[in-house]
């Protein structure tokens, strides 16, 4: 078992540096039924140097690799809402009937939308999108929807700001302000703190952002 302990902080609006410091990141046991199933549908939709780590880190995120997971909008380990759930078959259709509740498909119905949105966040014009920024803007919309982060990128280009980098865009607002904050610390959390985790814990992937 593997930990990443740091030393908390009582400031009552903490930096992100701060909030970093009190995670604490564990990998749980359970994680290890199924990761020879996310290895599989990782390579299938990303290839042979599929970042499994990343998407282990994004299902750690969603709902620690509890299959009975359930939010206010959304249900299983992928925490998928309704309608996406009932949305996806159209763009990946192998995914099959949707099912949250199921951990195959969960694991199948992630690799593939983040495939999809890994593909869709490149169409941008602007400078060169470098692997990182477009990793974070595939969670970024998988977190919020496409959408409005597509509404926040054109924000910044209006703004003289470059579109692609993904730090810069963070600054520029189109929705309410706690979805926003949840939003653009999605990526961070996913990236930054739990992906090294795993990466440690000798679950392939590329260097961490």
């Amino acid at each position: 078992m593997l930990w990443l302990v740091l030393a908390a902080s009582c400031s009552p609006q903490p930096s992100y540096a701060a909030e970093r410091a009190r995670t604490v990141v564990r990998i749980p046991d359970v994680s290890t039924v199924y990761r020879l199933r996310l290895e599989r549908e990782a390579v299938r939709n990303f290839g042979l140097d599929a970042p499994v780590a990343r998407l282990a880190a994004q299902i750690h995120q969603e709902s620690g690799w509890r299959t009975n997971a359930a939010s206010r909008y959304a249900n299983g380990m992928a925490q998928f809402t309704p309608a996406t759930a009932a949305w996806l078959p159209t763009v990946c259709p192998a995914v099959g009937e949707p099912d949250p509740w199921d951990a195959d498909w969960s694991l199948r119905a992630l690799a593939c939308y983040d495939a999809w949105l890994y593909a869709r966040v490149a169409r941008f014009p602007g400078s060169a999108l470098s692997n990182c920024s477009r990793w974070a803007y595939t969670l970024r919309a998988y977190n919020g929807g496409e959408g409005w982060l597509m509404r926040e990128r054109r924000a910044a280009r209006s703004a003289g700001a470059d579109g692609n980098a993904w730090l810069a865009v963070e600054r520029f607002r189109v929705r309410a302000g706690w979805a926003h904050r949840e939003n653009i610390d999605y990526p961070r959390r996913i990236l930054q703190r739990i992906e090294p985790v795993y990466l440690a814990a000798g679950w392939s992937g590329g260097e961490p952002c």
